[in-house]
């Protein structure tokens, strides 16, 4: 028994240590382009700071990755679960969705905060920064309304 127990550690071990040869590629961009949420609509500074502060780690073209995402299984998840939050929303990609799909994920943006359902749980736990405060969320759910109110307005908004 003990032996198996031994062969099966030094197997995990194994396992683990080919896995850190493998890097998933960092979402990482050098500059904001002129289709990020924040330039493409002249967010206001404090929502722009929530923004960045609370979802761009996800739901943007730039990440800004803590130590342990070096370390397999775990980078391998962060790289997922990154990928997974820009097909969801992309705010660097944002200037470029098509009017419906702006107007759609603003409606989810106020839902989602509204029901404390993001940023995630599992996020803001070791992200602290990220906890988004009573103030902090009826800004983003306020500014979110009245963003969709605009864009709806714009010419050829209806088609």
């Amino acid at each position: 028994m003990k032996k198996a127990f031994k062969v099966l550690g030094i197997g995990l071990l194994v396992v683990l240590a080919v896995l850190q040869v493998w890097r998933p590629e960092k979402n990482v961009s050098a500059q904001t382009p002129p289709s990020d949420i924040v330039t493409a609509y002249a967010v206001p500074a404090n929502v722009a700071d929530v923004l960045h502060r609370a979802c761009y780690d996800c739901h943007s073209n730039n990440t800004h990755y803590p130590w342990y995402s070096n370390v397999q299984p775990v980078g391998i998840w962060l790289a997922d679960h990154i990928e997974e939050g820009k097909d969801e929303l992309n705010f660097s990609e944002f200037g470029n969705y098509k009017t419906r799909r702006k107007l759609k994920k603003l409606k989810e943006i106020v839902e989602e905060v509204e029901e404390g359902a993001m940023p995630l749980s599992s996020y803001t736990w070791i992200h602290k920064e990220a906890v988004l405060s009573p103030a902090d969320k009826q800004l983003v759910i306020e500014w979110a309304k009245g963003l969709a109110q605009k864009i709806s307005l714009e010419p050829g908004a209806q088609e």
